[in-house]
C-alpha cells in the first residue's frame, strides 16, 4: 500500500500531467500516474483522435509507457480528471492484465480524492492470464 506522501507525489503528477491532454473533441482531459513497483513513476494523458476508436486513455498511456521500458508490476495508479471520473472499461482490463492489487486513486481537477479502491474492484470476474493456461 502507498504511503500519503507517494499518494500525494503521483496525484500531482497526475494534475500536471492532464495539461498536456490532447482532447479537442471532448475537452475532457485525462492525467494519470502510475508508480510501478521498481519506485518510477510513468504519466499519461488521453490523445483523442477525430477517428474516435483511435483515441487513446490517459491509464494505458501510462501502462504503455512503463511496460515499454520493463515494467510489469505497478503499485498504484492516480487518475485525474475535471469532475473525478472512473477509467473506462478498457483501462480497466488493461489495469488488471498487470495486477489485480493494483491501488486505484480517483481525484479531481484540484487534487481531492474521490475514491480509493483496487483493479480488483472495479473490473471484479475480469478476463485474465489464468483463462489461457491449457
Amino acid at each position: 500500500m502507498a504511503t500519503d506522501e507517494q499518494v500525494q507525489r503521483l496525484i500531482e503528477a497526475a494534475v500536471e500531467a492532464r495539461k498536456w491532454a490532447y482532447a479537442p473533441y471532448s475537452n475532457y482531459q485525462v492525467g494519470a500516474a502510475l508508480l510501478a513497483s521498481s519506485g518510477k513513476v510513468y504519466t499519461g494523458v488521453n490523445i483523442e483522435n477525430a477517428a474516435y476508436p483511435d483515441t487513446t486513455c490517459a491509464e494505458r498511456v501510462a501502462i504503455f509507457k512503463a511496460v515499454s521500458e520493463g515494467e510489469k508490476e505497478f503499485e498504484v495508479i492516480a487518475v485525474v480528471t475535471g469532475n473525478g471520473g472512473f477509467p473506462c472499461g478498457s483501462c480497466r482490463q488493461v489495469m488488471a492484465e498487470f495486477g489485480k492489487e493494483t491501488e486505484v486513486i480517483i481525484a479531481n481537477d484540484e487534487g481531492k480524492i474521490i475514491t480509493k479502491t483496487r483493479v480488483k474492484e472495479l473490473l471484479p470476474g475480469s478476463f485474465g492470464q489464468e483463462y489461457l493456461k491449457a
